[in-house]
Formats: C-alpha cells, structure tokens, sequence
C-alpha cells in the first residue's frame, strides 16, 4: 500500500481542523485535511449557525409582537416552514462558501498543498493514520498531526432518544413544525438559548428544568434574573431547584417526573422533549491508543503543553479537548497549535480574554471574570455598573433593559479583570474590553477615546469615567441607574463618588 507523506495531517474538518489546515498552507506545508461527515462541522450544521439563525428570526418575531402589543392587533407568527427555508439558505451559503473554497485549494494553481480524504481517520502510530472510507482504506503519513473531531451531545442513559420526540441539538433542527409544548432539560447556555427562541415564537409552552436555584448558575444573580424574568414573561416555565426522576417516550408525547428539594413531585406531559446536558468529544473511533494518547476527565489530555498532548507531534484544539467549547476558542488553538509546529511562538495561548456571547433575552456578552469568580477566588475589586436606561442609543432604539458591568483591580492602576454586557448591542461592546485584558492595560486608555455617538459603547466609557471620578451622570444622584463598589472578602462597598 502506497502511503501519502504529509507535512500535516488533520483529523476532523470543523471549524477547529479547517482554521489547522488554512493556517498549515500559510507555511507553504502540504495538508491532509480529513472528514468522515461534512466541512463545517457543528460551525455550520446541527450548531452555532443553525440556532443562531433561529435566534435572529425570533427576535425579530418578537420585536414585532412586543410593538403591536396593547393596540388591539393580532401578534404576528411566521410558519415554521418559512423559518425552516431562511435557515436552510444559511446553512447552505456557509456550506457553499466551504465547498468552493476546498475545491480551488485543491487544485495546482495553489500548488496542490491541500488534500481533502473523507472518511474516518484512526491511529496506526504516533505518525500514520489509516482512512476508512466505503470499504477503502489508505494509510497516510502525518509529520504533525492535529486531533480536531469535536463533540456532541451529552445523552442520558435509559433515555429513549429517536431525535424525534425527545431531541439533543442534533435533532432540534429537523423539526417538522412547532412542538405545541417542550421541555427543555439544562437550564446552561444552550438550554437557555433554546427556551428564549420558542417562547420568542409565540407559539410553543416551553417547560425548562433547571437543578439549581437558578438558571445560568455560572454567570452573576443580576444576569440569570433578567434572563429568567424575561422567559416567564413570555410564558417560561422554569422548574428551580428539580431534579429530573423519569423522562418517558411516547412516541407522540413525552411525560416527566421531577423532584424538589422539600419532597413535592410533579408530572407533566408534553409534545417534545430537548436534552441539553453539555457535549462530549468525539474520540472512539481514533484508536489513539495506539499512537499512545492519554485522555483526561473531559477530553483528549493537553495538560501544560499548550494544545500539545503527550506525545510531541501530535495536537489537540477545539471540543475535543474538553476545554472550552466555542468555535472561536477552537478556531484560536488550532491556528495556535500550527504555528506552535512550523513556526514561533513567543506566547503560551492566554483564555483570561475570551469574548463570549450568549443568545437570549436580552443578549448577553462576557469576557474575563465575573463577580463571583471574585468572590470565589478571594480577588479584592472594583465594581462599576451602568443601566442601559441612560444610554443615549439604548433610548433611541427604545430598548433600554440591560447593563454594563466592568471589574477591575482594587488599586490605582484599575486594570479590567472582566465585562459584562446584557442587552440589545451587547456583543458590540466587549472586544474593546477583551484587548485591554490581554494587552493589561489600565482603564485610562478606554476614557480617553472619541467614542462614535450615539451608540451602546458610549456605556463603556462612562462605566470607566464613573471609576476616574469624572462621570456624566454622578452615582449618588442615579442611584438605581448607576453603582459604583468595592467587593473585598465578599463585602459590597459603596466607593465614596460625587
């Protein structure tokens, strides 16, 4: 059997392996990028670009409704077929884009440095990899191998799950129609994210069952309020504190049991179920035993080695390596990981300034710590707070629910530990904040910027002004619109501002 010879072999072509392979031919190497399903991975199907979609379109229904509301006008809903066409055509222009751009790759106008095999790729050794493929099989050399197979969904044991009464996110997208009811298990992001588009909708009950005391347990009580506020406005069951007991599969029906802290059970039936339980890597069929791969608790191990696994040639980036599941953190570590073996490196990958946005109502944008973390880690900090309410765009735009949060270190120099953003622009807001985190940077550099006016990051730079001391509106006369404290052993401060 002939063996191929490449300077890199990639396993897994979504976001994380296609971000390896296009920086790889940035070094002029030649790449094998293999993919056992589709380019694009859960980047385009099944993912982020599917349910934001969904996200954006019921948003927009929403919006609609919540202006026509008490003037007497019908609400406004779209069928799910013309839903399920604006999605499809999404899908299709980022799959398109993905296909052509492969394609032109492979061809000897750009030196045939990309080969593309589908197929399922497994270790023979630390350097080959075998490619099954339709009964076919061929055997090609990797120099660097890096591991990007991704995740997906967490299942539950004894659980009947057909994708089609009771769904992961896999299955949520080949919904025929609106479910006239679903239960939503996982009160995380992504759980979230799927209560907020159908209630948005209008025309689904959605039941969420949350185990904590709260949803989003992760981020600050003033941002899992807001959300979870919203959701029961629009009609949100939210289950605190249960602990789901049974999850039972009709066929046409589901039926669940949950449980609560003081005894009580509760049974109810609805049309569809959603699990959404966290993801797992997708590591079964790679064999690494055999090129000697260590795992972790979450994923293929990486420990201090900065995407690198135990043995030297061989990487790890995105889902796969239990860390963080987001596409911009994969895309991050896999161009890391290839410049880590063809080129140099003068910094270890830092995940202090990680740009986050979480698809709800209101949307909400995170990068660094929060207040909790601070907590948490006994971190002394400053705390300033701003309400959309006196944002100058936030009131043209008559969307003024939401707040910026900015933390930084108890001292002079006032360097921003982390952000927080809910509402309508949130995801505009933070990049600015992330820079000044990785650059550690004080909060000077944002106070002194022309902002453009009006827009929503007008709100940074008087969160920033409000810590100088030289803010518009003062703290001590809007004292529900602004908060400015300290936050040392737990204790909240107020700082003495004029």
């Amino acid at each position: 059997m002939t063996i191929e010879n490449f300077d890199l072999v990639v396993i897994g072509g979504g976001p994380a392996g296609y971000a390896a392979a296009m920086r790889a031919i940035d070094y002029g190497k030649r790449v094998c990028l293999i993919e056992r399903e589709r380019i694009g991975g859960a980047g385009i199907y099944n993912g982020a670009l599917s349910s934001k979609t969904l996200w954006e379109i019921s948003q927009k229904v929403a919006s609609v409704n919540d202006t026509i509301s008490g003037k007497g006008r019908e609400k406004f809903y779209l069928d799910w077929s013309d839903i399920r066409k604006t999605v499809d055509e999404a899908v299709f222009e980022r799959k398109f884009q993905y296909s052509c751009h492969l394609k032109l790759l492979q061809t000897e106008t750009m030196n045939n440095l990309l080969t593309y095999h589908r197929g399922i790729g497994r270790f023979l050794n630390e350097h080959e990899i075998e490619i099954l493929h339709d009964g076919e099989k061929r055997v090609v050399y990797g120099d660097k191998i890096i591991i990007a197979t991704g995740s997906r969904p967490r299942k539950m044991d004894g659980i009947n799950i057909d994708e089609k009464t009771i769904l992961t996110s896999d299955g949520i997208d080949h919904l025929k129609d609106y479910p006239k009811s679903l239960v939503i298990v996982g009160a995380g992001v992504i759980g979230c994210e799927y209560a907020t588009i159908f209630s948005n909708f209008g025309k689904t009950k959605v039941y969420l069952i949350d185990r904590a005391d709260r949803i989003l347990p992760f981020e600050d009580s003033d941002i899992s309020d807001i959300v979870s506020e919203n959701m029961e406005k629009k009609g949100v069951t939210i289950h605190h504190n249960a602990q789901l007991e049974r999850l039972e599969n009709f066929g046409d029906h589901v039926a669940y049991e949950i449980s609560y802290p003081d005894g009580r059970r509760e049974t109810i039936e609805v049309e569809k179920a959603l699990l959404s339980i966290g993801r797992i890597p997708n590591v079964e069929q790679l064999n690494l035993s055999a090129a000697g791969i260590e795992m972790s608790k979450r994923g293929i191990h990486i420990g201090d080695d900065d995407t690198i696994t135990n043995i030297p040639n061989i990487y790890a980036v995105g889902d796969v390596s239990g860390r963080i599941a987001l596409v911009n953190m994969g895309e991050i570590e896999a161009r890391h990981a290839v410049e880590l073996a063809f080129g140099k490196v003068e910094e270890r990958l830092n995940y202090d300034n990680i740009c986050t946005i979480m698809f709800l109502q209101p949307e909400v944008a995170a990068v660094g710590i929060n207040e909790q973390d601070c907590i948490l880690q006994n971190i002394p900090v400053k705390v300033v707070k701003i309400d959309y309410s006196v944002i100058a765009r936030a009131i043209a735009m008559r969307k003024t629910q939401g707040f910026f949060k900015i933390i930084v270190t108890n001292n002079s120099e006032m360097k921003i530990l982390g952000m927080r953003a809910v509402g309508e622009h949130a995801s505009t807001a933070i990049q600015a904040i992330g820079l000044l985190i990785k650059l550690d940077m004080p909060i000077h550099v944002i106070a002194e910027l022309v902002h453009p006016h009006p827009s929503i990051s007008e709100g940074i730079q008087e969160c920033v002004r409000m810590l100088l001391n030289r803010s518009l509106f003062k703290s001590s006369v809007f004292k529900d619109k602004l908060a400015c404290y300290s936050l040392v052993n737990g204790v909240k401060t107020p700082l003495e501002r004029l």
